[in-house]
């Protein structure tokens, strides 16, 4: 059999075959049952899949073996290798007539696998070595987690082995990992052990032929193997429309586009793949047109008047305000317009903190910016939201003039909720920030600033000041930290001032009463009250607690002044007028 690099040099495209998962689950009573484990209960079905893909007119099939990566990494090492091998034999039982090459189909390694992708794809991999497979096809990848250690481990094992790697990127080029299809495509391409990078599934072939037309093309082969169409559900089955004579235009178009390795993915079928070889019969001139990069202009409502005078040295007072807790929102908006009349910069807006359902940060964020003026800084957590959802909330917040977000994981659900509420936590903070920053560099006119929560009061800081410098790798500009209520904190405020380049807006909770002392040092995760302030408190009836929770918040806000570059307080039980009294001292002490 030629050697796959050489009939890749002679121009010719190369044709895989078309989705086994699909097609397998297509015919009556398989729906439920994974096709990688009829490798060994149903052979001859398979065995006659791959041969329908080859009559039509493929010249390369992947191995039945997708979910070895991922649903069936179980940690059952001995069944998903008796998979591989099974799947191995019939795949090279069916190609061997036709001269096919044989690839190892290895999907995408689960996040929330206790084995790290490196390793779990380099186990894999030894097992298709054993079988003599020495073409590799890693597919459906949202990131690029394991693929630098599993490129260098192949090609130490095996110099002449072919890996492919393909990711998977919706209409608008990002990954469900909220990555950059374009990154990830420019990444893999430079990395010495990958000898074809492309892209597979979650979109249809017109989609990926207009997506690969905005790229810059490495001189690897590019793979694109797209889905027949989107699908839609009838009853429990899942069902593509795309007609094989269209998805076989598309792909013609594809590789006039540059692409040297094309197939399908989801929903095509092996007509899907004889009307793609039909189409690819004559030469196709080559004729790679990228699309003009767009020139944004800036939005008309750009203006960010909270970074504006942080970066232009001024300190700024930033007050967080519960959001409400049901439609009567009144008192919330009397108290935003208060703080707004005492000086302050921004208002910020928890989203459902402890797990609980509020009115929405962002809305009220976007009537905040259009009513009254002040700039809202919301929350935004991973907890409640996918993808879609999050892109779509920034869309719209950007829209509406909203330009700063402080991106959090988020508390999880109240334990007795949780058989009713389901969390999301598709992704971290650092993850949700690196999505929020490639929109600012690939979609938004007005780019977000980007700030992060960092915690003074964790229990192993050097590991929370490390979480905060990758978030500033991540697009971080500034972060907010929690309460400065006792000398350990402002130990560590000292440490991150030195460490981060980012804005640091301190932290500052005015403790009403000796009650609330004990409690937000007990009960509430990432404070901490020393003992000092906790004794300051006996005693002392609402008035004076008061008065004291204006000293001391002053107090501290003068001892935090050279490590900052402004001030976070945090409105106990939406007590605004303490908090006029405290910003009107921090004005006169700390700012004029």
């Amino acid at each position: 059999m030629m050697d796959i690099r050489t009939y890749l040099s002679q121009g010719k495209p190369l044709l895989f075959d078309g989705a086994m998962g699909t097609y397998f689950a297509a015919h009556p009573g398989r729906a439920e049952e994974r096709c990688e484990r009829a490798n060994l209960t149903r052979p001859e079905e398979i065995l006659r899949i791959h041969r329908a893909y080859l009559q039509a007119g493929c010249r390369a099939i992947k191995t039945n073996t997708f979910a070895i990566s991922g649903d069936l990494s179980d940690g059952n090492d001995e069944t998903a290798c008796d998979i591989v091998n099974a799947a191995c034999r019939l795949a090279r039982q069916a190609a061997q007539p036709y001269g096919a090459y044989v690839f190892a189909d290895l999907g995408p390694a689960p996040r929330d696998h206790s084995r790290a992708p490196a390793d779990l794809y380099q186990t894999q991999a030894q097992w298709f070595l054993e079988q003599g497979v020495t073409h590799f096809l890693v597919e459906t990848l949202s990131g690029d987690e394991g693929l630098p250690e599993l490129a260098g481990w192949l090609k130490g094992k095996n110099p002449d082995a072919f890996l492919m790697v393909s990711f998977a990127v919706d209409h608008s080029g990002m990954t469900s990992a909220g990555r950059l299809g374009s990154e990830l495509y420019r990444f893999a391409s430079e990395l010495a052990g990958v000898d074809a990078v492309g892209f597979n599934c979650v979109s249809g072939p017109r989609h990926l032929l207009k997506y690969i037309q905005t790229l810059e093309l490495s001189d690897k082969p590019l793979t694109v193997m797209p889905n027949a169409g989107y699908p839609t559900v009838l009853g429990r089955r899942t069902v593509f429309g795309g007609q094989p004579d269209y998805f076989a235009g598309q792909i013609a178009q594809i590789v006039q586009a540059g692409a040297s390795i094309v197939g399908g993915c989801c929903g095509t079928t092996p007509e899907h793949i004889a009307q793609t070889a039909q189409a690819l019969k004559e030469p196709l001139p080559k004729c790679t047109v990228s699309a003009p990069k767009k020139l944004l202009k800036p939005a008309a409502n750009a203006s960010n008047s909270l970074w504006e005078k942080l970066e232009a040295g001024k300190r700024v007072i930033a007050v967080e305000l519960d959001p409400p807790v049901d439609d009567d929102s009144a008192g919330f908006w009397e108290g935003v317009q208060a703080l707004r009349g005492s000086g302050a910069d921004a208002v910020t807006i928890a989203d459902c903190p402890i797990g609980r359902p509020r009115a929405d940060s962002s809305l009220l964020a976007c009537k905040i910016k259009r009513d009254i003026g002040i700039e809202p800084l919301p929350h935004m957590t991973c907890r409640d939201r996918n993808l879609n959802a999050t892109k779509a909330l920034l869309l719209g917040l950007s829209m509406e003039g909203v330009h700063n977000v402080l991106v959090v994981t988020g508390d999880p659900i109240p334990t007795e909720d949780r058989n009713e509420v389901k969390s999301v936590f598709n992704f971290n903070s650092r993850k949700l920030a690196r999505f929020v920053h490639m929109l600012n560099e690939n979609t938004l006119r007005t780019p977000f600033r980007i700030y992060g929560a960092l915690n003074l009061n964790a229990r192993n800081f050097d590991v929370e000041l490390r979480r905060a410098q990758e978030k500033e790798a991540c697009g971080v500009s500034g972060f907010l930290t929690q309460p400065v209520l006792s000398a350990e904190a402002l130990d560590n405020l000292k440490l991150a001032h030195k460490t981060l380049r980012g804005k640091i807006l301190g932290g500052i909770f005015p403790v009403v009463s000796h009650r609330n002392a004990c409690f937000l040092n007990n009960e509430i995760s990432g404070m901490r009250v020393c003992d000092e302030i906790i004794h300051l408190y006996e005693g002392k009836d609402r008035d004076a607690a008061e008065a004291l929770a204006v000293t001391v918040s002053t107090a501290i806000a003068k001892e935090i002044f050279p490590y900052t570059d402004g001030y976070y307080l945090m409105t106990p039980f939406r007590r605004v007028a303490l908090m006029e009294h405290i910003i009107q001292n921090i004005q006169q002490s700390c700012i004029s």
